[in-house]
């Protein structure tokens, strides 16, 4: 079955559909989002082979805190409640609005050796690279179809990016940068994605594709789309600062890695900024970095903010910094020294990359072959 479509009809709806991406931050859409994703929660505990999920990182640079409280430890909660995960290495990202990929090989390995080494299970959740699964990378063809220029240039993705790169000129992998998204989360027909509140519109190009790939090409079964429309997971994630009290990040020099060792990290946390006032207290409002080393010490014991507060009392920035420093070398020392293991076993993680890169292209040319089957392309 296919639909005869217009090939000009999306242009006209280029308006609407940037009007749908804005919308997706209104409070009133926020809201349904937020009742939606504790509904799916409830579901995941009910039956979690329902839900498939797909997430993954740039391997831009290693692993730190930010990460680990922020996305990784989810993603290992996930897995243990059952839910199937894809965890993609977007090694084409890189070079989306960079020059070079840098020392791309190493990089992806050691964002592996930190997967694995915070919990992820290989035997349950597939890791994969992008550049090793060209089916996944040939539906971004048929998907950018079903898009227009105007309406990329107006997406919450390419904006922010455009901007972070400073206002350069824009390639054309960093134009496409929602479509081939679209096609990471849909080739495996992923239908939950885990975001923040702020990340929301950036899925809805997705769903997008995945009902207009429906209206223009039709369906295999006529009982379901090609693509499930997926539906963003909100995470509550710890939003970490970094040591110098401004946004946590790889190219500030301001993140404690994951494979630090212990001096390090204490070397790095003496630095961290404080304030003069010596009675610690949990403020984020008015008092934000020594807030950001209350929540990193809380998270890494696993005790409230207020509690590692009111224990430090009036101890001042060196007591702090002493108990957030214990608290973290603490938690990640197991974690540590089974990533210097991983790291030293490069033949087990390109074992473990073979599998997932082989599994990925098992889905990936299942679901080109369904899209061919739809668009009549079965020769």
């Amino acid at each position: 079955m296919t639909t005869e479509t217009d090939p000009t009809a999306y242009q006209d709806e280029d308006a609407v559909v940037g009007d749908i991406l804005a919308a997706s931050t209104s409070d009133a859409s926020l809201a349904r989002t937020i009742a939606r994703s504790a509904q799916i929660e409830a579901e995941i505990d009910q039956d979690a082979s329902r839900f498939r999920v797909l997430t993954g990182d740039r391997p831009t640079g290693n692993l730190h805190l930010g990460h680990y409280f922020g996305t990784l430890r989810n993603r290992v909660l996930l897995q243990q409640r059952g839910v199937e995960t894809f965890i993609l290495v977007a090694d084409y990202q890189v070079i989306a609005d960079r020059d070079g990929v840098g020392p791309i090989r190493e990089r992806v390995y050691s964002l592996l050796a930190d997967y694995l080494a915070v919990g992820l299970d290989p035997e349950a959740t597939t890791i994969f690279t992008h550049s090793s699964i060209p089916a996944l990378n040939q539906l971004m063809l048929p998907f950018l179809s079903l898009v227009t220029d105007s309406e990329l240039r107006r997406n919450p993705t390419v904006k922010a990016e455009f901007e972070a790169t400073g206002g350069r000129p824009m390639s054309g992998l960093l134009l496409t940068y929602p479509v081939h998204q679209a096609a990471d989360i849909l080739f495996c027909k992923a239908n939950l994605v885990p975001v923040g509140k702020d990340q929301v519109p950036h899925l809805e190009q997705a769903r997008v594709v995945a009902r207009r790939f429906d209206e223009r090409y039709g369906r295999v079964d006529a009982s379901q789309p090609v693509f499930p429309p997926p539906e963003p997971l909100l995470s509550e994630a710890a939003s970490l600062l970094g040591t110098d009290g401004t946004k946590m990040s790889k190219s500030r020099g301001n993140t404690i890695e994951l494979g630090m060792d212990a001096d390090t990290t204490a070397k790095v946390l003496k630095k961290a900024v404080t304030d003069a006032d010596r009675n610690i207290t949990y403020d984020p409002v008015n008092r934000p970095e020594v807030s950001n080393l209350v929540l990193l010490a809380a998270l890494a014991s696993g005790r409230t903010p207020q509690d590692v507060a009111a224990e430090i009392g009036d101890g001042g920035g060196g007591a702090l910094k002493k108990v957030v420093t214990e608290a973290v070398n603490e938690h990640f020392a197991p974690i540590r020294a089974r990533r210097a293991e991983l790291a030293e076993d490069q033949g087990y993680l390109q074992q473990v990359l073979a599998r997932g890169n082989a599994r990925a292209t098992e889905i990936a040319e299942a679901t080109l072959d369904e899209v061919r089957a739809a668009m009549q392309m079965t020769y």
